[in-house]
């Protein structure tokens, strides 16, 4: 079965950090360059971070560069977004998805004190 199953979302207080995970399966994840978008409550998605197949290249967004990180493991068939000083914008349904392919179901993050 192809899927892509995002973990990791939660309440978070402001200045906090948490760590999403997305694991592959049913595809060959390692073909794939890979994203995370957002969907803020009441606003369109938004792309977040970008990833290539291999991993050497990254980009991310203007409001989370320097306070996320990106990252993949193709051993593990797995996709991570490391999110530190959080602000309560961030607030959001996180997806990841592999461009041109499967698209995952989301976690929910709030940022709140």
């Amino acid at each position: 079965q192809v899927q892509l199953v995002e973990s990791g979302g939660g309440l978070v207080q402001p200045g906090g950090s948490l760590r999403l995970s997305c694991a592959a399966s049913g595809f060959t994840f390692s073909r794939y360059d890979m994203t995370w978008d957002r969907q803020p409550p009441g606003k369109e998605r938004e792309l977040v971070a970008t990833i290539s197949s291999a991993g050497g290249l990254r980009s991310y967004a203007d409001s989370v560069k320097g306070r996320f990180t990106i990252s993949r493991d193709n051993a593990k068939n797995t996709v991570y977004l490391q999110m530190n000083s959080l602000k309560p914008e961030d607030t959001a349904v996180y997806y990841c998805n592999a461009r041109g392919g499967p698209r995952g179901q989301g976690t929910q993050v709030t940022v709140s004190s």
